[in-house]
């Protein structure tokens, strides 16, 4: 039955032993929409020790989506440099330039108009509906979907999951709801778990932990990630490292990374990928810039 702040006892205990210990994070103490919408794809596939200060420092460049749209794409790539995946910071660049052709230089405060900005998923639009906006939705993120699939002692589909996330979030406590869910998943109801002293109602603990783990497959729950030496995301990497110090001859990129014992042909192929994401451009006479 809820209490007078209308929290059930199994939402009220959550949130007093999560507040209790929240990670003290740079974006946690804004409510500006752009803040946050860099925050979450800084943190995609990223640890968090290595965005706060790569977080602060985008934010002294670029505070609002109107200073990011006025950037050189390449700019936007060479501050990203180091973090990974550089489509995503394509994907922040052409988001801000949305904001600015079709929202007036703001974030969309709807589901829908989050969705439309480019790279903007499922996740990343409710976080910031959440996390900036307050507004009462469930985010389903990999620890938190973990924590989903437990409680309910069974595999959840996406639509399960967001369903059970929106089902279990407090109305008027949907910041503090999601963040505390978050670290949850992050620090106790990890791959392995946690359990004692837990505050979550949690089925398969009930039931005695039986295989399989019901978070294992569930929506929103990734596998591990393959190792990042010698892999094409290094590749990727060293060439666009390559691009932003100026040594752009395609030859001189691809044989000084060949340099390292990869094969010349995946090292080319590297390359082209990079063109066909829009990350690079070859120029007529073969040198690679950014766009």
């Amino acid at each position: 039955m809820p209490d007078a702040a209308g929290l059930t006892s199994e939402q009220a205990d959550v949130l007093s032993a999560g507040l209790a210990a929240l990670r003290d994070l740079p974006w946690r103490r804004t409510r500006d929409p752009w803040a946050v919408l860099v925050s979450e794809v800084m943190l995609q596939q990223t640890q968090v020790a290595r965005v706060v200060p790569r977080y602060e420092r985008f934010l002294e460049r670029w505070p609002t989506p109107a200073a990011c749209a006025a950037a050189p794409l390449g700019d936007v790539l060479t501050e990203w440099q180091g973090l990974g995946y550089p489509r995503r910071a394509r994907h922040l660049w052409s988001a801000a330039r949305a904001c600015v052709e079709h929202h007036g230089g703001e974030l969309p405060h709807d589901l829908g108009g989050l969705l439309a900005l480019p790279g903007v998923g499922a996740y990343t639009a409710r976080a910031v509906l959440a996390f900036a906006l307050e507004q009462p939705v469930g985010v389903v993120d990999t620890n938190i979907a973990r924590v989903l699939a437990r409680r309910d002692g069974r595999r959840l589909t996406p639509t399960a999951a967001q369903s059970a996330a929106d089902a279990w979030v407090p109305a008027d406590r949907s910041w503090e709801w999601n963040q505390v869910l978050m670290d949850l998943g992050a620090r106790r109801c990890r791959p392995v778990p946690d359990c004692d002293g837990c505050p979550v109602t949690c089925r398969w603990r009930a039931d005695g932990w039986p295989a399989p783990d019901p978070a294992l497959g569930s929506a929103g729950v990734s596998r591990r990630q393959a190792p990042f030496e010698g892999s094409d995301r290094q590749l990727r990497g060293l060439v666009l490292a390559a691009v932003a110090e100026g040594r752009a001859a395609a030859a001189v990129v691809e044989r000084s990374i060949a340099e390292r014992g990869v094969e010349e042909d995946r090292v080319a192929a590297v390359v082209e990928s990079l063109v066909a994401d829009g990350l690079v451009v070859r120029g007529a006479d073969g040198v690679l810039a950014h766009p």
